[in-house]
């Protein structure tokens, strides 16, 4: 089936392009931040090659890798549910009689199996945020033992609840990203078409998609700087994500919000162009194999 083809190749791609390898961008992010801990002095990051070596030379490589396994799990469950029920999805918003769906049905089902994608994996989410948000102390002590220790030991001290928090900020993000993504590129390759700028071929894709990932970054930086404050948070930090967005303006300023904005675009923008230019490739080429599968008439 060209469609489920489709589907399992959209999640492999996601988990190899946004599983692994992003401590480096949390820890942007949540610069700035009280230190829980008073004793430990805040480390200081510049940039994103600055963050990374920053984090090599005082934590070793493998800190890069922080929540690797939960990254990975959250993923799998994650990308699963937002690309396996799209299609379902979008035909059931879709009106009956009507061939295509229109781009708000497009929209709707994006951003429904993108909360419901969230609900299920925010849990793996938030242990991956607070893996690699965390800094190794100066005795040797971690915070986690290791993935399992952290969903125990976060539901014992914060209950289940703890689990899912940031909940809410996390749907506004992911429903964001996805309208931004989506919605860009197909007007962006639509305009290098329609104007003759570009045909439709490899370049065309990579551009779109490098803008589409740009966009998505832009709109979508604020909500994901306050996701990833409020999940990285100790118990009674924040009264609530509100609350955690108020005390960023207040204490740091409205640039606080694009906090970590370059590592985050190199990470959607890299996804992106990985995402679609895959897509339109392996779209064409299964296009091709279904015609040479047709008897001839």
């Amino acid at each position: 089936n060209p469609n489920s083809c489709m589907t399992l190749f959209q999640l492999l791609t996601d988990i190899k392009v946004s599983g692994s390898g992003t401590s480096w961008l949390t820890r942007g992010k949540i610069q700035g931040e009280d230190t829980p801990t008073k004793s430990v002095k805040p480390i200081q990051y510049k940039g994103v090659f600055g963050t990374i070596t920053t984090m090599v030379r005082t934590e070793g490589p493998k800190s890069l890798y922080n929540g690797l396994v939960a990254g990975l799990q959250r993923q799998m469950s994650f990308a699963s549910i937002r690309i396996g029920l799209y299609d379902s999805v979008k035909q059931f918003y879709t009106s009956p009689g009507s061939e295509n769906a229109g781009v708000l049905t497009r929209l709707l089902a994006g951003c429904t199996t993108g909360a419901m994608a969230v609900t299920c994996a925010q849990p793996t989410d938030v242990v991956k945020v607070r893996f690699q948000a965390h800094v190794r102390l100066t005795d040797g002590t971690k915070r986690y033992n290791g993935t399992v220790d952290a969903y125990r030991t976060i539901a014992k001290e914060e209950g289940v609840r703890g689990l899912w928090k940031g909940t809410l900020p996390n749907i506004t993000r992911n429903a964001i990203v996805n309208c931004g993504e989506m919605v860009t590129y197909d007007l962006l390759k639509e305009m290098l078409l329609s104007y003759h700028l570009m045909t439709d071929n490899l370049l065309c894709h990579f551009v779109s998609a490098l803008g589409a990932g740009f966009c998505a970054t832009v709109v979508a930086s604020p909500v994901d700087v306050v996701k990833t404050r409020y999940m990285n948070s100790t118990p009674g930090q924040y009264k609530n994500a509100l609350n955690c967005m108020l005390s960023m303006v207040i204490l740091e300023g409205p640039t606080a919000f694009y906090k970590g904005f370059m590592p985050s675009f190199l990470r959607l923008g890299s996804w992106n162009v990985v995402m679609f230019v895959s897509y339109e490739q392996l779209k064409r080429a299964m296009m091709l194999a279904q015609e040479a599968w047709e008897p001839p008439s």
